[in-house]
């Protein structure tokens, strides 16, 4: 299947490049795999916000919002698992594409630097989520996934929203810009080269 993205343009200003019409085309021909592999990834971001959680607990507004967030990427979590029934998709463990770990290798190790980092880098994934979750709604023939992903889009925008305006709470915007131009052309750069097997993050 021949899949034209139609922006040449990223269509959320934190992500420097859009997805490639090649993944698109990948996720489309391995859906079954796509859907298993949400289920990972909102069970990790749930596990993300709780880290994070646990890592800043004097940090107030923090850990109201972020609990928020957790519990939601667990509904969502419990969402794509019954899909997953339905479909007869047995739970098994896949292999991660290398985006995570290249990211989190870009997290700074001495406080404050790795809180600005921690946030940042979760804000970006949860914008390419957003952004891929809205790719898979717009050209997914099935509908009822289409459905699903087009009901996800507006909390995935909340989430990598809540990780900016923490950022914005805890950090001067100039380091803010600073800093996201400097992972979100690493996070671009990442996936520049399609990952071999069909990841939300390939």
């Amino acid at each position: 299947m021949r899949v034209s993205v139609v922006s040449s343009l990223p269509t959320i200003r934190f992500l420097q490049q859009p997805t490639s019409s090649a993944w698109v085309e990948q996720a489309l021909a391995n859906l079954n795999t796509i859907l298993l592999d949400h289920s990972h990834c909102e069970r990790k971001a749930a596990g993300v916000a709780l880290n994070l959680m646990f890592r800043y607990p004097s940090s107030a507004k923090l850990v109201r919002m972020l609990t928020a967030i957790a519990q939601e990427e667990l509904e969502h979590f419990e969402q794509v698992n019954q899909i997953l029934e339905r479909r007869n998709i047995p739970l098994a463990p896949l292999a991660p594409p290398p985006y995570g770990a290249s990211l989190n290798k870009q997290i700074r190790r001495e406080e404050p630097d790795r809180m600005l980092d921690s946030l940042l880098v979760s804000g970006l994934i949860e914008a390419r989520s957003h952004e891929r979750l809205g790719l898979l709604a717009t050209h997914c023939e099935d509908q009822e996934l289409a459905k699903f992903y087009r009901a996800l889009m507006a909390s995935e925008a909340r989430h990598y929203g809540v990780y900016w305006t923490l950022a914005d709470t805890y950090f001067e915007r100039s380091l803010i810009t600073q800093r996201l131009e400097e992972l979100g052309a690493i996070e671009s750069q990442i996936l520049s080269t399609l990952y071999p097997q069909p990841r939300i993050h390939s």
